[in-house]
């Protein structure tokens, strides 16, 4: 594995281990390019507090310790600074504002909610559902977020858990499967989900990816160091991308966050 994008840190409050421990993980395994991209601060409307985010208070202290630690391993492998985050239509230009204050290299898009997480309506994506509105609203989020060209790829595509009509399901993924390519975003085969045996990666969407023309890169998803890479994942998620012919990226274009006029 050349390059993984999606790590981990303990701010989020569900990962363990230091910087250090990932960094040295991932040397020691060969891969040239480690991106940490944990769960992005968020600045609402309101007092809602997500329990599993990088805080405003800690985010200084990310930059920090990563800044300290590219320089300390700027001979041993390219460090990037990054975060996970949500596109939340109402919120996130001024989310925007405020990462603007940090030396962000990039976003990766992980909706892991419909609507802002407290609205009437809102929905945590990895639950079950069978409702078509649901999966509908996802969509039109993700693509309005992939459209704003901020994010450089999108994690775990396949993460709302949809079992309704399979035609509904088709038809609304194809529709993002068919943005994602006309933004020119990988969509990440996610290793967090094999390893554990989620619902995704999932076969009925990397198929429609694959009819698609899709590019994807793999995402180790790492909370914890020894998940910076294993093996046994990685070949997994070549059987899978091989199924379904789907051309793999080993290095994502990183787009600048601020490149666009939010």
């Amino acid at each position: 594995m050349y390059a993984n994008y999606h790590t981990h840190t303990y701010r989020c409050h569900h990962a363990v281990g230091t910087e250090r421990e990932y960094i040295e993980t991932a040397i020691a395994n060969g891969i040239r390019i480690l991106g940490f991209s944990d769960h992005s601060p968020y600045v609402f409307d309101c007092d809602q507090y997500s329990g599993f985010r990088v805080t405003h208070e800690d985010t200084p202290g990310y930059f920090e310790t990563l800044l300290r630690l590219r320089e300390e391993y700027k001979n041993d492998i390219q460090i990037l600074i990054g975060f996970e985050a949500e596109y939340y239509p109402n919120l996130f230009r001024r989310t925007l504002a405020f990462l603007r204050e940090y030396p962000l290299d990039y976003l990766i898009m992980g909706q892991h909610f419909t609507k802002n997480e407290y609205d009437d309506g809102a929905w945590w994506c990895p639950n079950a559902t069978d409702d078509p509105e649901i999966l509908k609203c996802f969509v039109d989020q993700t693509c309005e977020g992939l459209k704003t060209g901020c994010f450089s790829y999108m994690a775990h595509p396949d993460v709302l858990n949809f079992t309704g009509d399979d035609e509904v399901y088709v038809r609304e993924m194809r529709r993002l499967c068919l943005c994602a390519k006309e933004c020119d975003i990988p969509l990440e085969i996610n290793f967090l989900g094999l390893r554990e045996r989620r619902h995704y990666p999932s076969k009925r969407f990397f198929r429609i990816a694959g009819e698609v023309g899709n590019t994807v890169i793999y995402g180790c998803d790492a909370h914890s160091p020894d998940a910076v890479w294993k093996p046994e994942t990685e070949r997994e998620a070549d059987a899978l991308r091989e199924e379904f012919g789907l051309k793999l990226t080993p290095e994502m274009t990183v787009r600048n966050p601020f490149s666009r006029n939010m």
